[in-house]
């Protein structure tokens, strides 16, 4: 059994929601292990791709504010949703899976938390072409559906320290409770006893890189609007 770290970080400004994830990637040479984290979003507001156009992206949503993920993948609109992020070191097997394997595996892990919760999911068959950029209309090969819609998707970024993966679902029936889902989410690994959870405490060295990332990125509209 591996030992892996949760952090459960609460709702958090926009800024500081790309901030943390970028700087628990490039910790990762330092903390060598995996780092699973939930979060939520002070106010609604909508992430996309690192390589979206910000003029595109403008057009498809009325959410703001926006900010460009460090990830890929399209749009994702912040205002219900349960979002997610996996850290892997360069050391790790996820690291040397192909991108379709990290995010088949990701889904999968998914549709079986849901299933621990009496809610039935699976993992698309192929893809649905929907309006370009828009995550939630239409789907990817191996997105999580239910009843034929997507209600998860996620989107990567492989570096020299580290792989990124950042997740958001769409919370299916009323009555489940976000709690639930996450404890869930720790329960799917452990039971395959595969993974033993240690909490995950931000030291000041990496709260301080988290500010520093947030003030003079992820909140400039020279970073945002770049493309």
């Amino acid at each position: 059994m591996s030992a892996w770290y949760f952090l459960d970080s609460g709702a958090g400004d926009f800024a500081l929601n790309m901030a943390l994830d970028e700087a628990l990637l490039e910790a990762m040479p330092l903390l060598a292990r995996p780092v699973l984290r939930f979060y939520g979003w002070r106010q609604p507001a909508a992430s996309f791709g690192y390589f979206q156009k910000y003029a595109d992206v403008e057009r498809m949503t009325h959410l703001r504010p926006l900010v460009r993920r460090p990830t890929a993948g399209g749009l994702v609109p912040h205002e219900e949703d349960w979002t997610y992020s996996l850290v892997f070191p360069a050391v790790h097997q996820w690291y040397a899976f192909a991108a379709t394997e990290s995010y088949r595996r990701v889904h999968e892990w998914l549709r079986d938390a849901f299933a621990l919760l009496s809610v039935a999911t699976e993992l698309a068959p192929c893809r649905c072409k929907a309006q370009e950029g828009q995550c939630f209309l239409g789907h990817e090969q191996f997105d999580l559906i239910r009843q034929g819609r997507k209600i998860a998707g996620a989107a990567q970024r492989r570096r020299r320290d580290g792989l990124l993966i950042q997740g958001s679902a769409q919370p299916p029936p009323p009555g489940l409770a976000r709690a639930d889902w996450q404890a869930a989410m720790l329960e799917v690994p452990r039971r395959a006893a595969q993974t033993q959870w240690l909490e995950f405490q931000p030291d000041a060295r990496l709260d301080a890189r988290v500010h520093e990332l947030a003030a003079n990125k992820y909140s400039q509209p020279n970073y945002n609007q770049r493309r």
